[in-house]
């Protein structure tokens, strides 16, 4: 392959592994970092990138152009930005050539959600059982909250398939949360409302866009840390939202 071909593949690797970083919940520090070592192995003069959560646009001296590469889709898969990493370092320490690099990302970008929806509906009953012990010493309704935290959990990734609106999923969530905690203490069967909810929101409470929120703004990604903080805050008003309307109204 030509010099000028193995440049502009590389930036379109580059371009590719910032938006599975991006897609996939890690903070802008990395994402920039990781474009930016890329480009120095691919040998890439006055390479400039600009990220924000819906878009990457990059340049380069020999490119007439800027690049742009749209993000589509906010999720959070570790894996993934665990795979580019590696094969960021690997590109850095030259045991794969950029044709290679290019054609691992691709693999990594069609990956399947390694963990099955009955493991994550499973941890997350784990999850909320063992948190409302942790915050409110009961170890009774920590069963039920178990239950429901599964069922909600459930609800919320079956809607992320078939919805596309953002927040409408855990506003759902949460109304089956606050809905079934309402009935079993009705039916005399769990005793605490208030315990069980404080334990079974918290597997849809987003604390990895909160932290990457923190973390853009102190590097000094204002636009990507607001977008951030804003987005957490919105997905917790949804959240609130829901668990007061049944508590007011059912």
């Amino acid at each position: 392959m030509e010099s000028k071909d193995k440049k502009d593949l590389a930036i379109t690797a580059c371009l590719l592994a910032g938006r599975l970083l991006i897609e996939n919940g890690s903070n802008m520090e990395r994402v920039n970092d990781t474009m930016r070592r890329m480009a120095l192995s691919a040998q890439l003069k006055n390479f400039e990138a600009f990220t924000t959560m819906t878009a990457i646009v990059a340049s380069a001296e020999h490119l007439p152009n800027a690049q742009v590469i749209d993000i589509h889709q906010r999720k959070l898969n570790l894996n993934k930005v665990a795979a580019v990493n590696s094969l960021s370092r690997q590109f850095a320490a030259h045991e794969i050539d950029v044709e290679m690099l290019y054609v691992k990302l691709q693999k990594v970008d069609q990956q399947p959600q390694q963990t099955s929806d009955f493991v994550q509906c499973v941890a997350a009953g784990v999850l909320s059982w063992a948190l409302t012990i942790v915050y409110t010493g009961n170890v009774h309704d920590s069963l039920f909250a178990a239950v429901i935290a599964l069922v909600s959990y459930q609800v919320y990734l079956t809607l992320g398939k078939h919805s596309k609106a953002r927040f409408v999923n855990e506003f759902c969530a949460s109304l089956v949360i606050a809905l079934l905690t309402v009935g079993f203490v009705k039916l005399h069967w769990a005793n605490d409302v208030n315990d069980i909810i404080i334990g079974c929101v918290m597997p849809l409470v987003p604390g990895v866009p909160l932290t990457n929120a923190a973390r853009d703004l102190m590097s000094g990604d204002l636009i990507s840390g607001t977008s951030r903080a804003v987005e957490a805050t919105l997905t917790a008003i949804a959240i609130g939202c829901a668990i007061v309307f049944v508590l007011r109204y059912v």
